[in-house]
């Protein structure tokens, strides 16, 4: 289905129907790309990852200690020690009843061997070894298993997996030098206005800064977006019919914000029916309520016009870009994430729309989390998101959430760049 076919662009839509519909607007993720181990942080898997090996490769012991094969009953007073194995070595002598190695963590356990006991634990005098409390020692104890972390021929991490530190290490313990990774997406963002200037420049006296672009760019970078930065366009249509048919022909896809409602100098909307097909440009949210989706030119390229407010901005890119740039890279986590608090103080809201108000976490004693607000919502208040560590989604069937009730959160903080 086609977003023409959607009938959507005068009607007011839920923010679950907007989700629904920029869903469509992606059918397939980006083409896979081989890179080395050290480029992959950050970047999607295309395909799963088999091990080659058994991990560990060898069953070995859990501390430093002596090796040796425990009996089921009748444990002797004394050991004598035969030989040593330290990390990197093997012993291919297989242990006789009765007998015992010295062993470093790491170390291959030699044949015949099936329990470690630590070096705390034990009495070493004349060549022999004695145990002290023999009694608490069980069988097999202090030994890793070949294979027990992950097996020859298992999938060790699936498609669609986002690569962070824990991930880039077990690969390199499986010993592979690199992955097939979808490509990141090409986003072409620019701001539009006359007022808007760039930081660095001297100020007009009825100019702002242009903190959009720059709070996108890290949002989009945060999410594994490669960004294309077009810079600032005024209110001029023909300049951003022509920015937007450019940006369509190079991009996977495009961000503007500002120009999206209904003012006079709110050119984006027009230029996009130029230049592509509107899907819809109203949402029962706040704040965020104007955003043109749609797609350009012939390559069809996915276009959001985001609100020109900061927070706003933020927060619709927060609801359907990164789920969008999720989906261009395979991700199969779902976004945005959410936990569950209780309200430390009554929140305000308004039936009929999600009301996304920036919040604050904590935990209490007893393992519970609260949330409460940063204070002032305006939707120009950009500070608000540096205080916040999560926006509380308020649903629209409430209109107000009570102190003590739960509420649905979405953690802010992402630990991949």
């Amino acid at each position: 289905m086609s977003l023409s076919c959607f009938d959507l662009g005068e009607r007011m839509l839920s923010v679950a129907e907007a989700r629904a519909a920029t869903a469509e607007l992606v059918t397939a993720p980006l083409p896979a790309e081989w890179l080395p181990l050290e480029a992959l942080h950050g970047r999607v898997l295309a395909e799963a990852q088999v091990s080659p090996i058994d991990v560990p490769q060898n069953t070995n012991a859990a501390m430093d200690g002596i090796a040796l094969a425990w009996p089921q009953a009748g444990a002797p007073a004394s050991w004598p020690l035969v030989g040593e194995v330290l990390a990197g070595q093997r012993r291919e002598a297989a242990l006789a009843a009765g007998e015992c190695v010295r062993i470093t963590t790491g170390a291959p356990l030699p044949p015949g061997a099936d329990t470690v006991i630590m070096r705390e634990q034990l009495d070493e005098q004349g060549g022999c070894v004695q145990v002290r409390h023999p009694q608490s020692v069980r069988r097999g104890q202090n030994v890793r298993k070949a294979g027990e972390d992950i097996a020859r021929g298992a999938t060790a991490l699936a498609a669609g997996t986002r690569l962070g530190a824990a991930e880039l290490g077990l690969l390199a313990s499986l010993g592979m030098a690199g992955a097939r990774v979808h490509r990141r997406p090409r986003v072409a963002l620019f701001s539009t206005g006359d007022e808007v200037t760039a930081p660095g420049e001297a100020l007009p006296a009825a100019g702002i800064f242009d903190a959009n672009r720059f709070s996108l760019r890290g949002l989009v970078t945060e999410q594994g977006g490669e960004v294309v930065d077009l810079g600032i366009l005024p209110d001029d249509q023909g300049a951003i019919v022509a920015a937007l048919s450019d940006a369509a022909s190079r991009a996977d896809l495009v961000i503007t914000s500002g120009g999206v409602s209904v003012g006079e100098a709110d050119r984006v909307r027009a230029a996009l029916q130029e230049v592509g097909e509107l899907g819809f440009w109203k949402i029962a949210m706040r704040p965020g309520r104007p955003l043109a989706c749609g797609r350009l030119g012939e390559r069809a390229t996915p276009f959001f016009g985001l609100p020109g407010n900061p927070v706003a901005a933020m927060v619709t890119c927060l609801q359907f870009v990164a789920p969008l740039l999720a989906r261009l890279q395979g991700r199969t986590e779902p976004l945005p994430r959410r936990l569950t608090a209780l309200a430390e103080t009554s929140l305000a809201s308004r039936a009929g729309r999600v009301d996304f108000l920036r919040g604050v976490l904590a935990s209490d004693a007893e393992g519970r989390l609260w949330v409460r607000s940063t204070g002032r919502q305006g939707s120009g208040i950009l500070s608000s998101m540096v205080a916040a560590d999560c926006l509380i989604e308020i649903d629209p069937e409430r209109a107000e959430v009570a102190a003590g009730e739960p509420v649905t959160v979405q953690p802010l903080s992402d630990d991949l760049c």
